[in-house]
């Protein structure tokens, strides 16, 4: 596995580690929960493997042309590691209710089965195409993709982290 992705997976795997099932849906007022935020990582690579299986589907890459503004977002996130707070997720990446010890326990797998479909399309595609458009990045390869999701997780995983202490005082 890709070394950003492992630190991704350990990442999430420490900001959840020991938390029991209350302190999991302990939120402040008008935010996600724990559980709701690894809801939203698991959503958002379950949503990357699928647009990758369609790229392999398709037989070639289906990113179109960045624009200016897609090209200054891909640089804030994925050169300088800036992920902007506030921002609503995509409505495919809002949590739906999905079991949460089936999210804590499956989302190692699912970034390992990202990693691995990206790997495929880039050992069928070529490093350094760009191969699949992000929503809000644009067309992105897939050294790109594995970024954005590091830097993104790891945004997430200091909500995470600071979720698990409130809750121990709650």
């Amino acid at each position: 596995m890709d070394t950003r992705m492992e630190k991704l997976k350990s990442a999430l795997q420490f900001a959840v580690e020991g938390m029991s099932s209350e302190q999991m849906s302990w939120h402040p007022l008008g935010k996600w929960c724990a559980a709701q935020v690894l809801e939203h990582l698991y959503l958002s690579y379950t949503g990357t493997i699928k647009g990758f299986e369609r790229l392999l589907e398709a037989g070639a890459p289906t990113a179109a042309a960045a624009s200016m503004k897609q090209r200054w977002r891909t640089l804030l996130v994925v050169s300088f590691g800036f992920f902007p707070a506030g921002r609503k997720a995509p409505a495919v990446t809002e949590p739906r209710g999905l079991p949460a010890e089936k999210v804590r326990n499956e989302v190692g797998t699912k970034i390992a089965a990202m990693d691995a479909i990206i790997a495929q399309c880039e050992s069928r595609f070529g490093r350094g195409v760009a191969l699949l458009d992000h929503p809000a990045l644009g067309p992105l390869t897939g050294r790109q993709w594995r970024k954005f999701h590091l830097v993104h997780g790891m945004h997430h995983q200091k909500q995470l982290l600071d979720l698990r202490q409130a809750s121990k005082n709650n």
